[in-house]
């Protein structure tokens, strides 16, 4: 090929032909890599602004604890250094909210009110044995004594031997002892004995012997009763419990009864928190007769106030009471 030569014009370098396949840039390759360049130190500098922006609200929003415990990222305080290191137990108790009671609501064994004179349940006969003369005392014993000798004149038996000829008459005072209880109060019985005590932990009185009869066949039945209740600042006298439980024994009984009735009354003259009764015992209307089932204990148990609502409390009764590990 022909090779031409440039002219000089004066100092300036001849120019040298470019083949299209040198390396060197051309100047629009050049002009677009300023503006590519330019472009991306503009978008980093509208992420720096941004992260400043978001640095400077943290700090203004946590006071920089977050950079602090080394969570640059995090919005969320760390507990430990935004709360001061407590014992949990210094806590005060959170406020729980009152469960609103509708009118439907009821305990499952409501206390009734008992009477002026505390007889609980009484009849036409029981007012009467309570408010008798000495004269028509006599005169219910002598009924009794002809009821019972024309017993033992039924079941086969001579009343005039001389085994039995008082018989009768032992019998209708025996049987005024075991029903003595219908002539007994509630009120008579506590005596004014409760007394202010800033004490509100559990009071037990434990393996009371109990003997009753059972009114559907006139045979004893026995055991023992525990009572638990938690007061609220009124204690009463240790000793009235079992006398409370003594009264309502001594009347013709069924074992539920009984347990609700002694619950009922404590409830009712005391006032605590709760009330807590269970009873044991040995029916003999089905070890002598019946079934005759002679290792046989019936359990009844009638709880009240915090006893009935609160699990705990009411397994700290029976456990104190030995309910869980059986009878003695």
């Amino acid at each position: 090929m022909a090779h031409f030569t440039e002219p000089t014009y004066g100092d300036r370098e001849p120019l040298v032909p470019v083949s299209s396949t040198s390396s060197a840039t051309g100047v629009s390759d050049v002009d677009d890599s300023v503006d590519g360049s330019d472009g991306r130190a503009q978008v980093e500098s509208r992420d720096d602004k941004r992260a400043t922006k978001k640095k400077m609200r943290r700090r203004a929003k946590d006071g920089g604890i977050s950079e602090i415990n080394g969570h640059g990222t995090s919005l969320k305080r760390r507990d430990s250094i935004s709360k001061a290191a407590r014992d949990p137990r210094d806590e005060p108790p959170k406020k729980k909210k009152k469960k609103v009671k509708t009118a439907d609501t009821e305990t499952r064994s409501p206390s009734p009110v008992i009477d002026f004179d505390g007889l609980s349940r009484p009849s036409r006969g029981t007012r009467e044995r309570l408010e008798e003369t000495s004269e028509q005392a006599a005169q219910r014993l002598e009924k009794m004594q002809a009821a019972v000798r024309t017993i033992l004149e039924c079941v086969g038996e001579d009343p005039d031997r001389e085994g039995v000829l008082d018989t009768p008459a032992r019998y209708a005072k025996a049987m005024l002892f075991f029903t003595k209880g219908y002539q007994q109060n509630v009120k008579d019985i506590v005596n004014n004995a409760i007394f202010h005590e800033n004490h509100n932990e559990m009071v037990i009185v434990k393996d009371i012997e109990i003997f009753s009869l059972c009114e559907h066949h006139l045979v004893p039945f026995f055991g023992k009763m525990h009572i638990g209740y938690i007061p609220k600042n009124n204690v009463i006298g240790i000793s009235k419990l079992p006398r409370i439980a003594e009264m309502f024994s001594r009347r013709l009984q069924v074992q539920e009864r009984l347990t609700r009735e002694v619950a009922n009354a404590i409830m009712e003259v005391l006032k605590p928190q709760g009330v807590a009764v269970v009873m044991e015992s040995s029916h003999l209307c089905m070890v002598m007769r019946g079934v005759e089932k002679t290792t046989t204990s019936t359990i009844t148990s009638c709880v009240l106030g915090c006893f009935e609502k609160k699990e705990k409390t009411r397994n700290e009764f029976l456990s104190l009471v030995g309910l869980n590990r059986g009878y003695r």
